[in-house]
């Protein structure tokens, strides 16, 4: 099974994308893992489109502990 979109963890916790992604990278958000380019981004200053992209890795398990809410491939929440 693949990744949660960013998208649909946002809406899990009525937040937005970027809190998400905020929380992934700082760590206060233990749901998965920001990478770039291979490395692990783990500083909210790396979080610079200039830099390049960062690919986000949501587990579906990890979310399901956190929320309760499980990920079954589709995009209603």
């Amino acid at each position: 099974m693949s990744g949660v979109p960013v998208m649909i963890a946002a809406k899990v916790y009525g937040k937005d994308p970027a809190w998400v992604r905020a929380g992934i990278v700082e760590g206060w958000l233990p749901i998965g893992n920001a990478t770039r380019k291979g490395r692990l981004v783990t500083d909210i200053s790396e979080i610079d489109s200039r830099l390049g992209r960062i690919n986000y890795y949501i587990s579906p398990l990890k979310l399901y502990e956190e929320t309760g809410y499980r990920w079954g491939g589709d995009f209603d929440v």
